[in-house]
């Protein structure tokens, strides 16, 4: 028959018991599930495509980002000119004078024998499409003129009202200056395109436009700071 002390020890046994239990015990309330984070919406939501289509050609968002996808030709090595342009330098010395995005497009146009990229208004395309006309409300394709030929040539703005963009700051020189070079240029063109002009803010385009006339783009300023040579 069980006594008093009996009962004491087995008390103590099962209290032994237990502790050294590794399973939580049934009388404890188990701690809280941790919290699963939210995502952030903008996780959720697709990244923005950098190639997008309005209705009249495909755009570029990002200069930068294009130039790495697989949209962007590579150089035209196989032409002196653009193999020349193609350099590392000639990039790093366009973004010291241009804005970084202009100055990438026009280092991708005048490195590449076909492609472009309008530094206007972003238009993808190549020499000889046959774009469709940015100010119609149901674009139709732009008539060619040998103009706008050579100019998307020279500079890869895309259409006469990429170029009137352009050349907002200089509007007294846009007819003179529309699909040609220096070469075509007469001195009160030059003085037109030298001056303060307007005085409205224009991502570099006034520049890039007054740059490309030239077959060395005036980089030569640059690279001989010495020698004095008007642009």
């Amino acid at each position: 028959m069980p006594g008093p002390c009996n009962i004491k020890k087995k008390k103590k046994q099962q209290a032994k018991r237990e502790k050294k239990s590794l399973l939580p015990r049934t009388d404890e309330p188990s701690p809280p599930p941790a919290a699963v984070p939210c995502p952030d919406d903008s996780q959720l939501l697709p990244a923005t495509p950098n190639i997008y289509d309005p209705g009249t050609g495909p755009r570029v968002r990002s200069a930068k980002e294009f130039l790495s996808s697989f949209f962007s030709q590579p150089p035209s090595l196989n032409d002196p000119l653009c193999a020349e342009f193609a350099q590392e330098e000639i990039l790093q010395m366009l973004c010291t004078v241009l804005p970084e995005e202009t100055a990438i497009i026009l280092w991708y146009n005048k490195s590449r024998a076909k492609g472009r990229v309008c530094p206007s208004c972003r238009r993808l395309y190549n020499l000889g499409d046959v774009l469709p006309d940015l100010t119609q409300d149901n674009p139709k394709r732009a008539v060619e003129s040998p103009l706008l030929t050579r100019e998307q040539f020279i500079s890869g703005l895309c259409s006469p009202l990429c170029f009137i963009m352009a050349s907002f700051n200089h509007p007294g020189a846009i007819k003179t200056t529309w699909g040609r070079v220096a070469e075509d240029m007469d001195d009160v063109t030059w003085d037109l395109l030298n001056g303060p002009g307007v005085g409205i803010g224009d991502e570099g385009l006034g520049l890039l436009l007054k740059m490309t006339r030239l077959a060395d783009l005036g980089l030569a300023q640059l690279c001989f700071p010495d020698v004095n040579i008007d642009i």
